[in-house]
């Protein structure tokens, strides 16, 4: 497979990364979703405050690459998205 442009959606914060705004709801996205800028793709708790990350990109979700609840540091790979 031949990816035409990669992008990486990376952590704009010290946190613990979550796939979807709590346990009982849906995950925001999932690898092979289409994305639009303004979507968001998961939410980034830093000092008990619930950081939306959206993406800026429109194009696919190739690999999520943080499992969801671990930390993460400032400028850890979240997504990969091949754009569009």
């Amino acid at each position: 497979m031949c990816i035409r442009d990669s992008n990486y959606v990376t952590s704009p914060f010290v946190g613990t990364f979550y796939r979807a705004p709590s346990p009982e709801n849906d995950v925001f996205v999932q690898e092979g979703d289409s994305i639009v800028p303004g979507q968001v793709l998961c939410i980034v708790e830093a000092m008990k405050l619930m950081n939306e990350i959206e993406s800026e990109v429109s194009g696919t979700i190739v690999e999520i690459l943080v499992e969801n609840g671990k930390p993460v540091e400032y400028g850890d790979r979240l997504f990969r998205i091949e754009t569009s």
